[in-house]
């Protein structure tokens, strides 16, 4: 039954400033299905995976109008009074790793005393296992939302799956798809992610408050006391993940030659990153792909940043020990991982669990430089004992 009518959802027009735009390659998968179509693709995929984990996807059989319903559904939870979107906040989850449901903005310090500017809603993928309750302007489109979520796992993450199976060498290339049932108990979910732009006003306040007076120099803008950035250089901790074009400039890898590229919004196309959990699959072959989020261009820091995103995990029971029959891993001697040399052999919901606590501890003295390099206290980045996240500055 079709929910609620929204209004359409209309994307802003992109930057118009010359930005410094990563080379990715683009997988077409209109040749998946074509006679040595698979092959052809993972000769593409190959380069990509090894060096900077980022790729665009085209004709990946959603449409562009099931994209932009996604959108018009985060853009309605979004303007939301803030005490409706609480209801679906629990901090105490958020402390103990459970990152479903909604995470209000401010929640973290960025560093400097400037919390963070960005409201993150998460959708469990529909296996059963997380029952929970939505606000209504997502309940009452909620058959549409597990469409969606379900296309994205068997359109793309199905298919890139077998398409690294085959790069591995494996014997079946369902092997990994096995890993990653939809109706298997794991932790994908789809993702509504709100940056706010940070104004003149925020910025005064935010640092009147910090220094516990009403004054202000109205040129320490926020942006500037965290590097201008909304989210410092990090990995994600699954296996793909799902980045569904906006065109608000923020996003920017980290290339094989040490340098900080925009990716750039291609027409039609997603984009896809390769993250923790397939780096300790393969014994780091498969790198994890290091990004951040920048302010936007200065044509577009007015605009807020509104993205749709899915999140592909291996199933919650999976070891994630390095691919023992892969003869690529065999060959290239790739059989243990950062885990394994800690004598630990986790499974992905230990993984998640421990990741997500680090990833959401309170944070309360990160200093950051002008250029943007971030400085943690040792135990604010220990995952667990021996293993610490990096941040990368």
């Amino acid at each position: 039954m079709p929910g609620k009518y929204i209004e359409n959802y209309n994307h802003v027009p992109e930057t118009k400033e010359d930005l410094d735009y990563a080379e990715l390659i683009t997988l077409d998968l209109e040749l998946y299905e074509q006679p040595g179509g698979k092959e052809k693709l993972v000769k593409q995929l190959d380069h990509a995976v090894r060096n900077v984990g980022f790729f665009y996807v085209k004709n990946f059989g959603i449409s562009q109008e099931e994209v932009d319903r996604q959108f018009a559904f985060g853009r309605e939870f979004y303007a939301l009074p803030l005490e409706e979107k609480l209801k679906f906040h629990n901090a105490e989850d958020l402390a103990r790793g459970e990152y479903n449901g909604y995470r209000p903005a401010g929640h973290r310090i960025l560093g400097n005393g400037i919390r963070d500017n960005v409201q993150v809603y998460n959708i469990p993928k529909f296996d059963g296992h997380h029952q929970r309750q939505q606000p209504p302007v997502l309940a009452e489109n909620i058959e549409e939302i597990e469409a969606f979520s379900r296309k994205c796992h068997t359109e793309v993450v199905e298919k890139l799956l077998r398409l690294f199976a085959i790069l591995l060498e494996l014997p079946d290339e369902d092997q990994l798809v096995r890993d990653h049932q939809y109706d298997v108990k794991g932790e994908d979910h789809l993702r509504y992610m709100h940056y706010a732009a940070r104004s003149v006003e925020e910025s005064m306040y935010l640092t009147a408050r910090r220094h516990h007076d009403h004054r202000a120099d109205q040129e320490q803008f926020a942006d500037k006391k965290v590097g201008e950035l909304y989210s410092p250089g990090h990995t994600d901790l699954g296996t793909v993940t799902l980045l569904f074009r906006q065109p608000v400039s923020g996003l920017q890898i980290l290339n094989s030659e040490g340098q900080w590229k925009y990716v750039k919004p291609q027409n039609a196309t997603l984009t896809v990153n390769t993250c923790d959990s397939l780096t300790a699959l393969t014994g780091g072959l498969i790198k994890s792909s290091i990004h951040r989020v920048h302010a936007p261009p200065s044509d577009q820091a007015h605009i807020d940043r509104l993205g749709v995103l899915y999140f592909a995990r291996p199933n919650n029971h999976i070891v994630l020990d390095p691919i023992q029959n892969s003869p690529v891993l065999q060959r290239l001697g790739l059989t243990t991982n950062a885990f394994t040399e800690l004598g630990q052999h986790l499974t992905t919901e230990q993984w998640v669990q421990v990741r997500q606590t680090q990833q959401q501890r309170r944070n309360r003295d990160v200093k950051v430089t002008t250029e943007g390099k971030y400085t943690y206290k040792p135990k604010d980045l220990e995952i667990i004992p021996g293993l610490q996240a990096t941040i990368y500055n």
